[in-house]
């Protein structure tokens, strides 16, 4: 007797797919198998290790009896310890580890908390156009109404706030440097974003992950006058660290935010693996010389990311920040049909620009997580 049980799926699930990447990673793993030889190189996940002392401490403390247990909801003291003095040798910016950061399991899982705490029905939130499209899918679980604003490279990939409706806005969420076009943002215009959220009452988010990679002079939202008032903002060790898979994040804000998210947060795990706690605070103590290395591994990469951009005809700005290239395509040309023919003829996987938003159609993304040899071959394939 087959079983024909199928049980509906949620409502929430209505307004969300399954992620792009998840999706043609799988394509191309198949294409892998039926023989095809795939470049890939739309994936921002950074192909180097973590430095040596990292790697050491989370083995000698996973040895240890005593670290294997659950752990606090806030997260270890030496980790929140060590996130606000990273924050206040990178930022000036001051934090009180007891109350003002958290510790997360990726600042991916930061969005969607942050979205369930402040979040009720209808609230409307304004998310980037070009964006992460992790923010929309976690304003819609959350049960909000994302609400696009575009960012266009004749303004810099900034929000035009004198073109925003704040009707029933309650949250806003930028990225700066910026996912995926690399536009850098710099204090002034950061401060005249939170002053903007504060004339009109709305909670401000910043994902800040791509601040050390290739980027003469990162910055923090926090480092506003004020800015605390109305603004939080997410960090990670994925990039900079090339920890992506460890998981390990950081919301930075005023008490009552933290305290606020926790009561979400607390309902949602039983805090991190203390190994990687420990392991993440050795990586926050690390001097110039690890971000100096790992930008001249980048910029290297960039030189050669952009080669390949001159061989497909892309345009692209010289001054961009993080793990990617953003490039234009020439006028009338399908990021999609584009993607989808470096694919399957030559091999190639770059990111089609539309997949983070309708002002991102027209771009291709490629991603500098591949190895100087791997690069370099590319130009090659294409001519």
């Amino acid at each position: 007797m087959s079983n024909t049980f199928s049980p509906s799926l949620s409502h929430r699930l209505d307004s969300v797919g399954e992620y792009y990447f998840s999706r043609k990673l799988r394509e191309i793993d198949e294409l892998r198998k039926a023989g095809k030889s795939i470049i890939s190189l739309g994936i921002g996940s950074p192909d180097m290790p973590p430095h040596p002392s990292v790697t050491a401490r989370l083995a000698a403390e996973s040895a240890k009896a005593t670290t294997h247990g659950y752990q606090s909801y806030k997260g270890a003291a030496e980790l929140r310890e060590a996130f606000a003095r990273w924050y206040g040798a990178k930022f000036g910016v001051e934090l009180d580890p007891q109350g003002e950061v958290m510790p997360l399991i990726g600042s991916k899982e930061g969005i969607m908390h942050i979205c369930m705490t402040y979040l009720n029905a209808g609230d409307k939130v304004l998310v980037p156009n070009p964006g992460y499209p992790t923010y929309t899918s976690a304003v819609n679980l959350a049960g909000g109404i994302p609400t696009p604003y575009a960012l266009t490279a004749e303004g810099g990939w900034l929000p035009q706030l004198e073109k925003i409706d704040t009707s029933g806005v309650k949250m806003m969420i930028i990225n700066y440097p910026h996912m995926p076009t690399g536009a850098v943002a710099t204090l002034e215009d950061l401060a005249r974003i939170v002053d903007f959220c504060r004339q009109h009452s709305i909670l401000l988010l910043n994902d800040n992950p791509y601040g050390f990679i290739r980027n003469s002079n990162p910055v923090s939202l926090l480092q506003v006058e004020g800015a605390k008032q109305v603004a939080m903002e997410l960090n990670s060790l994925s990039k900079s660290h090339n920890m992506a898979g460890w998981r390990v994040g950081m919301l930075a804000a005023a008490e009552e935010r933290i305290t606020e998210v926790l009561r979400f947060k607390s309902n949602m795990d039983s805090g991190m693996f203390l190994p990687l706690q420990l392991a993440a605070a050795t990586a926050l103590e690390l001097g110039a010389e690890w971000y100096e290395s790992q930008n001249e591994m980048y910029y290297r990469r960039e030189r050669i990311g952009k080669a390949i951009f001159d061989v497909l005809g892309l345009e692209y700005d010289d001054n961009q920040a993080g793990l990617f290239l953003w490039g234009r395509l020439p006028e009338g040309v399908s990021c999609y049909d584009f993607c989808d023919m470096l694919l399957y003829e030559k091999g190639i996987f770059l990111t089609p620009g539309g997949i983070f938003g309708s002002e991102g159609n027209g771009y291709m993304r490629l991603s500098l997580c591949a190895s100087e040899e791997v690069l370099n071959n590319v130009p090659n394939i294409l001519k």
